[in-house]
């Protein structure tokens, strides 16, 4: 079921044909895209679960989930396994089926986990920076961080979740750096102000620029259209209200 309802999304920006949908954007946006580089034109109609796709090309939007997630499951889990003191043996196998269950079908979920992941080893790895704070390989863990805080985030509200963690991860680093005596309050300071940029405006300002795509992309009249105002309707090619006048 849920193939039929994120692969007809994935046509609808192929179309570039609005849509409204619960879920924020860059999921599906990420199966279109996967669909249009691997050839798929947009044409399934995606009406049931079972339906064959006969001549259509969707490995490329099955793939994008697939690549992403056994290109990092692997390695997060077993730098994350670690710590919960499991064996490579216990825990790939299990990494290994769950993989290639949930990344079989067109889905959300498993670009999120790719996402979630994400942020979870980027923060461990910052986390172990922390002796050498203000480098490069410190800068660039925390900013991938706030990137990957983005993406969960931009895929489905619950990725709120690891939000929610990392939140707590920097309180707790703050808090322990600020009863640092030998640290001066203006080098405290830098730290907040870093951990701002890179996890708070940052993944703000790129959650924001992934619904700038979803309208710029989807301009032409859809199923959605309903959801929204009048004088957004009259911006959308082939609505009733397209180029009409509206008064303010």
């Amino acid at each position: 079921w849920d193939e039929t309802h994120f692969g007809k999304m994935g046509s609808y920006y192929i179309n570039r044909t609005f849509f409204f949908d619960v879920h924020p954007p860059l999921g599906k946006m990420l199966i279109g895209l996967a669909g249009y580089l691997s050839g798929y034109d947009g044409t399934f109609p995606f009406l049931k679960p079972g339906d064959r796709y006969e001549h259509h090309n969707y490995l490329g939007m099955r793939g994008v989930s697939l690549s992403r997630l056994l290109s990092s499951w692997h390695r997060d889990l077993k730098y994350l396994s670690s710590f919960l003191n499991l064996s490579d043996t216990v825990v790939h196998p299990f990494a290994d089926t769950g993989c290639i269950t949930l990344s079989q079908y067109i889905l959300l979920d498993p670009i999120l986990m790719f996402f979630l992941m994400g942020a979870v080893l980027s923060m461990v790895k910052c986390n172990s920076c922390a002796d050498r704070p203000f480098s490069a390989s410190w800068w660039f863990w925390l900013s991938l961080t706030g990137v990957n805080l983005a993406g969960a985030m931009g895929v489905k509200f619950v990725g709120l979740f690891v939000v929610l963690l990392v939140g707590l991860n920097t309180i707790y680093d703050l808090w322990d750096l600020l009863g640092n005596l030998s640290l001066s309050l203006v080098m405290f300071g830098k730290h907040l102000l870093a951990r701002v940029l890179c996890l708070i405006l940052l993944p703000l300002a790129l959650y924001t620029a992934v619904f700038a795509v979803h309208f710029a992309v989807l301009n032409k009249s859809g199923p959605g259209d309903g959801f929204f105002s009048s004088a957004f309707q009259s911006q959308l090619i082939g609505n009733n209200l397209h180029n009409v006048s509206i008064p303010e």
